[in-house]
């Protein structure tokens, strides 16, 4: 609404017939034989009334017409959650548009998702409906708190006011910060059935009290204040240090549950870090072995047999040969196999050879041979391939 509405006529006359409704409020006695599931059903309210979008007034109506009717009978919890749903019909369609009020079946669909195991009907809401309205005397016109809030929040901040002690630069954005202050502690007061020992308008004063005090604005209670809900500090005073004391108990409660957060983080993260490190020294351990040295004795033993292999090959050549071809080619022949035993010595020398070498010669009737020496290690493998220059024709 407009700022100039807030300050008009229409406003106070309706501010000062709400004063004089909640006079005639029935008084709570707190005798509710359920009153230990009290806080379970105004949960589900409140989840009910944030999933249909219905207005702070609509909402806290609903609570405190369970509230009464709980004081005044005893209920089973099937029953009770039946009431709860009429309660929450009643509140919207008195206080919201006729298209934001809860329709049957969507009722029945969040009743599920919540694990209410009710099924409703039409003939039951509307039994259960006539059986509250005659209760309450068809008067629902019930002041809660919910009810002065926003009026109390036009003037919840003032010019002179000190912020840190420090003038307030920006009126709007202290005004929006100090707004959700104040329906914290407007939401919290139907939390405990003990508020309900107070007036309506003056839990509404005391949370617009109690949000200056947290937002560290000074003074605490203006004298504008003061004037326009008719409650001075003595009136407040108890009713503030409800608040303050359930806030700070909340405000433990969620730093120990923040606590407990991170302590599961991090020991979640310390067994991650040992998965981690355990799988890292599996895939990359050192070898249990030492590789051989390149002069070692055990490479030594290959160097021979393949220098022999190459001479008896050689002279199975040149005895089926003619001797003209034998005389003219044994300088290269010589040649080329002197070639081919250097052609070895250097690699292997060069290879860290860590199991057994299979050496495979290739026979046969082409100009040109090779000797191939495949190695494998757990290191590196591979298959190198020599041109064995003493075969050439």
């Amino acid at each position: 609404m407009e700022p100039q509405w807030w300050t008009g006529e229409l406003a106070a006359d309706i501010h000062r017939a709400l004063r004089t409704k909640e006079l005639e409020l029935p008084m709570y006695k707190a005798h509710s034989p359920q009153i230990g599931m009290r806080r379970y059903f105004i949960d589900l309210l409140t989840v009910l009334s944030n999933r249909f979008n219905l207005c702070p007034t609509a909402r806290h109506l609903a609570i405190y017409l369970l509230d009464l009717f709980m004081d005044r009978y005893d209920i089973t919890v099937k029953q009770l959650h039946i009431i709860s749903f009429a309660c929450l019909l009643l509140a919207s369609k008195f206080e919201e548009k006729e298209d934001k009020v809860p329709k049957l079946e969507h009722l029945n669909n969040l009743a599920y998702m919540c694990n209410v195991n009710v099924v409703l009907n039409k003939k039951d809401l509307l039994r259960m409906e006539m059986l509250l309205l005659e209760n309450f005397n068809w008067n629902l016109c019930l002041p809660t708190p919910a009810h002065y809030i926003d009026y109390y929040l036009y003037a919840s901040i003032g010019e002179n006011d000190l912020h840190n002690g420090w003038p307030i630069t920006s009126l709007a954005k202290i005004k929006a910060f100090l707004e959700k202050y104040v329906y914290y502690f407007l939401d919290f007061s139907v939390q405990d059935h003990t508020f309900l020992h107070f007036r309506p308008s003056l839990i509404a004063a005391a949370c617009v009290c109690a949000s200056r005090i947290c937002v560290q604005i000074s003074p605490a209670w203006t004298t504008q204040l003061e004037l326009l809900t008719c409650y001075s500090w003595e009136h407040l005073s108890q009713c503030i240090e409800m608040m303050l004391i359930y806030y700070e108990k909340n405000i433990k409660e969620t730093s120990n549950i923040k606590k407990q957060v991170a302590i599961q983080h991090q020991e979640q993260e310390a067994v991650g870090n040992l998965s981690h490190q355990a799988a890292t020294q599996v895939l990359f351990q050192q070898p249990s072995y030492c590789p051989l040295a390149q002069h070692s004795a055990t490479l030594s033993q290959f160097q021979l047999p393949v220098q022999d292999l190459c001479s008896a090959y050689r002279d199975s050549l040149q005895a089926h040969r003619p001797s003209g071809l034998l005389a003219g080619s044994a300088d290269s022949l010589l040649h080329s196999c002197a070639a081919l035993q250097a052609s070895l010595w250097p690699s292997a020398q060069t290879l860290p050879i860590q199991t057994p070498i299979a050496v495979q010669v290739a026979l046969g009737t082409e100009p040109r041979h090779c000797i191939s020496t495949a190695y494998r290690s757990s290191y590196f493998g591979g298959h190198h391939s020599y041109v064995a220059g003493c075969f050439d024709g």
